[in-house]
């Protein structure tokens, strides 16, 4: 956007701000900060602000803990829900070594690293992730209503809480594009206007605290855990993309029957083949795979089509005049990953496709989930991970995943997460002492 030290420390006292916040998250997405006096930032701008990085997961050992934050004068604005007598702004923060070189170990620069290789290629991506979230009551897993798709319920105290949140990030300059009811009692929806993939992966670390922030000041509490209760839909984060070149959406060809572009449909072929091995990304929690589940409207099977609801991609219709919407929908990704990495790893793999001219395999406008096993075998169609156990597997053999999120977060990422395995898998639930404890 063009911004600068300089105009950010006039702004800072033209608005002002006594503190300003800088962010940056660990590789599982968790979002991590500090705060310095407005009056220090001209040193953070002109240094760096060291940081024990030894403490953030994911990181470094503590042989090597030394981190420097940089923010990213391109990042500024004002968080709304702090009182305007004590002004506080935040930005996001590029972490660095001692040296100054970007630390390998920053979803932030991972994700740079690889919009760069799609730039160097010709190619931008734009994205627009739907991430569903929970209202529930403040120290309980009790949610707030029981409404449905779209339902307007009188008196529902969750719209002033999703007009709250609206108005909160429109000030600090994140586009609204409309919000509603989910399927879920008490899910909700606030969809953002698309923007470009390091942008978005800002604006979506400030709408989930927003809408986590807005919900703490009126007594509620806001989760974006993929699956809270097991007998309703869980939480998912639609991601809509789209590639734009000098020529304007690459996705959109208008002389193809099906209006899509060679590069489009390599690209999603590319997403398609590597989409089980990007998994533990996309779906990082052991929690992730009871949405990822059929019967709950999350997608199960490797497959793609236009109308069908019930597949892992769908790509919506092309409407004249709208060319520069032409987009695919990736709807197996849940809304607690971390976007930066999950961002640079389905560009790595639609890039991926585009350089080896992989063409699409044909959509599938059945219910996938109706198909018996000998249906879906004859027609080649593959699954996702069905447990967090079995994306590690497919992640731990993958090259693409390795190279795609360097060899620093690739192995923190793959240790952490068989931690966690280890840690889940030792558990005694209330389901098995319903269902062995009086019977054996």
């Amino acid at each position: 956007m063009g911004n600068n030290p300089e105009n950010i420390l006039k702004c800072c006292a033209d608005d002002g701000v006594k503190y300003a916040e800088l962010w940056f998250v660990d590789i599982l997405g968790f979002l991590k900060s500090f705060t310095v006096p407005a009056k220090r930032l001209d040193v953070a701008f002109a240094e760096g602000l060291g940081f024990d990085g030894s403490s953030i997961e994911g990181f470094t050992r503590i042989d090597e803990s030394d981190m420097v934050a940089v923010p990213d004068p391109d990042t500024y604005a004002i968080l709304p829900w702090h009182p305007p007598e004590r002004r506080v702004a935040r930005m996001f923060a590029d972490v660095l070594t001692p040296a100054g070189d970007p630390f390998e170990g920053d979803p932030r620069y991972i994700l740079k690293r690889n919009l760069a290789a799609a730039k160097d290629q010709g190619y931008t991506l734009y994205v627009g992730p739907e991430a569903e979230f929970f209202y529930l009551k403040e120290g309980a897993a009790e949610v707030l209503d029981r409404g449905g798709y779209f339902d307007l319920i009188p008196r529902d105290e969750a719209i002033d809480l999703r007009l709250q949140t609206a108005d909160a990030l429109e000030a600090m300059g994140i586009e609204v594009e409309y919000m509603h009811h989910e399927v879920a009692s008490s899910q909700h929806e606030i969809d953002l206007r698309y923007a470009e993939a390091l942008t978005m992966a800002d604006i979506l670390m400030t709408y989930k605290l927003a809408v986590k922030e807005i919900a703490f000041k009126n007594g509620a509490y806001a989760t974006f855990m993929p699956k809270p209760f097991a007998d309703e839909n869980g939480s998912g984060m639609h991601i809509n993309m789209s590639l734009f070149g000098d020529g304007g959406n690459a996705f959109f060809n208008g002389g193809t029957d099906d209006d899509l572009s060679d590069v489009c449909r390599s690209f999603l072929a590319g997403v398609m083949r590597r989409a089980p091995e990007f998994c533990i990304v996309t779906n990082q929690w052991v929690n992730s795979y009871k949405r990822l589940v059929p019967g709950f409207e999350a997608p199960v099977y490797i497959t793609w089509a236009r109308r069908n609801r019930s597949d892992m991609v769908r790509v919506p219709t092309y409407k004249p005049g709208k060319e520069e919407a032409t987009r695919l929908e990736l709807r197996s990704p849940d809304p607690a990953c971390n976007p930066y990495l999950a961002f640079a790893v389905i560009l790595a793999a639609g890039l991926e496709g585009v350089a080896d001219g992989l063409d699409a395999p044909a959509p599938v406008e059945e219910n996938v989930y109706e198909m018996s096993f000998s249906q879906r075998r004859k027609r080649k169609i593959k699954h996702l991970p069905g447990s967090l156990v079995e994306a590690i597997q497919k992640a731990e053999n993958s090259k693409f995943l390795r190279a795609a999120l360097g060899v620093h977060v690739y192995k923190n990422l793959i240790e952490n997460k068989w931690i966690e395995w280890d840690r889940y898998r030792v558990q005694v639930t209330d389901w098995e002492l319903d269902e062995y404890l009086a019977r054996l």
